[in-house]
């Protein structure tokens, strides 16, 4: 006799696939005539065109829909990235969206521009955004049929915007993983390699990205959820600081921790995508829709234009696990090209890394891990780093002190369910440790921190099983720090240039997963980061990085391009 897990999986998968034989017929039988060479052409706009275009009548909504539709069900037969599908509600919104503009008063292109920032703009969300109606599973069976009564405010301020969302995508059960596979929806596969992951919680936005599905992927992100899908799968995003951008009712599988914080955050196709979206998003006032976003309005900077001489400080070994060669070479190139720009690039050591990670798990898993081992039904399974997290933290105190001493882990003693005292001693803790970073960044005289995003490029199917948690370092750092950080395709592994000595022993574990050859080809990305709530100069940092490498002839070409 199946279990409740299993038959609830089976449910799920069939609704989904009866959603992919409808949006087939649905696209198919639209009479909405788009010649092959005018859908190349919507596809390649860019965000601001998109808008500009729908608002003078020279594009429709319902066109850039249909495209994008299209281009979603081919993502999702190449790498299973799609969780639920809202292209019928999504057709509606551009059906009274094109309607409004024929019938609308206003006269002008301007005032469309006004009322509808991201008018006709495609853009999926993770499937912990809550959408009325619909499921946010976060990879559990035993969500797949509990419905949202309510949207969150990010989907509500988006179709005031004018955007259409059409699509959710696919996460790893209960989030915490290094690889996007769960029993609800089965594996998702980089777009570039369906032999390699997308990394996790949001992998399926990574994928659908990477495959041209979406403009905009609404994603969340904890210790790196959203920005090593965007490493592993060549894309550009930027992880605000918590209350800059809407998040409540993007769910977690941590719910009520608030010591190390979820946040939403944007990933695009481009950086120019990417910066339109911050900046449209922030000017609707998100702070009307979202008690959780502080009131705070976009602040023009353009560092290009001015042209100031940025410091800019390098890490390159976090003291956790040094970058692979690939990572260390889109590093190098990067740091290379800003010194052609004249921008002085310094060694910097992240002080108390070690430290601060490790509070950071001991507050995720504050409550012993019992959050995340009551979310699902019996039987449902869990990755195997945080299946083994859960078997840790539920050993007695001495065993752990043994297995510390034995691993050489010391991390390992500390893993265990905390006492309200406990938990607000390391928070203090996690507070004198901003104090410090806050001093030496002061001190320093920083305008940015480079690093790599992750030790590695895009793992093996199945390897992200054989990588600790304690691979996110280079990401989790920054969420517990609360700083603005961001991500950007830099090159691609190549196999003769990136391969490892052929002799000795690897630098850490985690070098045994990777593999120059198989992984040739593969994106690979860096992470440029800013000070608490400064959004706005990452993204122009990350500009002055296209600029430099563009200079440079190294800038980074995009799949299609």
């Amino acid at each position: 006799m199946a279990s409740a897990h299993h038959e609830a999986c089976a449910a799920k998968r069939r609704q989904r696939q009866a959603q992919i034989d409808a949006s087939n017929t649905l696209l198919s039988s639209l009479p909405v005539s788009i010649s092959p060479a005018r859908e190349l052409k919507i596809h390649t706009l860019p965000l601001s065109q998109i808008v500009a275009e729908c608002s003078v009548g020279a594009l429709s909504p319902k066109e850039v829909l249909v495209v994008y539709g299209k281009k979603t069900l081919e993502a999702q037969r190449r790498t299973n990235c799609v969780s639920d599908l809202l292209l019928d509600e999504a057709l509606r919104d551009a059906e009274a969206l094109d309607c409004d503009l024929e019938t609308s008063d206003a006269g002008s292109s301007s005032a469309a521009l006004r009322e509808y920032p991201l008018l006709g703009v495609p853009v999926s969300i993770k499937d912990t955004v809550d959408v009325a109606g619909r499921s946010s599973t976060i990879g559990l069976s035993s969500r797949a049929s509990q419905l949202a009564s309510t949207s969150a405010p990010i989907v509500r301020l988006l179709r005031d915007a004018g955007a259409l969302i059409y699509a959710k995508t696919t996460v790893p059960a209960c989030l915490f993983a290094n690889e996007t596979v769960s029993d609800l929806f089965g594996r998702t596969t980089n777009p570039y390699s369906p032999s390699h992951g997308v990394g996790a919680s949001s992998g399926g936005g990574g994928a659908l990205l990477g495959c041209g599905g979406s403009v905009i992927e609404i994603a969340t992100d904890m210790a790196g959820s959203a920005r090593i899908p965007a490493h592993f799968c060549g894309l550009y995003g930027l992880k605000g600081s918590a209350g800059r951008f809407p998040n409540a009712q993007c769910g977690t599988s941590t719910p009520g921790l608030e010591s190390v914080q979820i946040v939403a955050a944007p990933m695009a196709r481009s950086l120019d995508d990417l910066e339109e979206f911050w900046k449209r998003v922030v000017g609707m006032r998100p702070w009307l829709y979202d008690f959780t976003c502080v009131p705070l309005p976009w602040r023009p900077v353009d560092l290009l234009l001015e042209g100031r001489k940025l410091k800019w400080g390098v890490i390159w070994d976090d003291g956790i696990c040094p970058p692979t060669p690939a990572c260390k070479r889109a590093l190098s190139i990067v740091v290379q090209a800003l010194k052609c720009q004249g921008h002085e690039v310094v060694a910097f050591t992240p002080p108390h890394a070690a430290e601060l990670l490790t509070i950071g798990n001991e507050l995720v898993f504050a409550d012993g891990g019992d959050g995340i081992r009551n979310a699902g039904l019996p039987g449902e399974q869990l990755n195997r780093p945080l299946a083994q997290t859960l078997s840790v933290l539920a050993l007695p105190r001495f065993v752990k002190q043994l297995l510390a001493l034995a691993t050489g882990t010391p991390a390992l003693a500390s893993l265990h369910r905390k006492s309200v005292a406990e938990e607000r001693r390391l928070v203090v803790r996690r507070d004198e440790l901003r104090a410090d970073w806050h001093a030496r960044w002061t001190t320093d005289n920083l305008d940015f921190v480079l690093s790599a995003p992750h030790p590695l490029p895009a793992l093996a199917n199945g390897d992200g099983d054989k990588a600790s948690l304690l691979s996110v370092a280079s990401t989790f750092l920054w969420n517990m720090l609360d700083y603005s950080a961001g991500i950007m395709p830099v090159t691609r592994v190549d196999a003769m240039v990136d391969s490892l000595p052929r002799t000795g022993k690897p630098v850490n574990p985690l070098w045994e997963l990777y593999d120059a050859e198989g992984m040739h080809g593969l994106p690979v990305g860096v992470q440029i980061a800013g000070r608490r709530m400064e959004e706005e100069k990452v993204l122009e940092g990350m500009k002055v990085i296209v600029a430099a490498m563009q200079a440079a002839g190294t800038q980074y070409i995009a799949s299609g391009e």
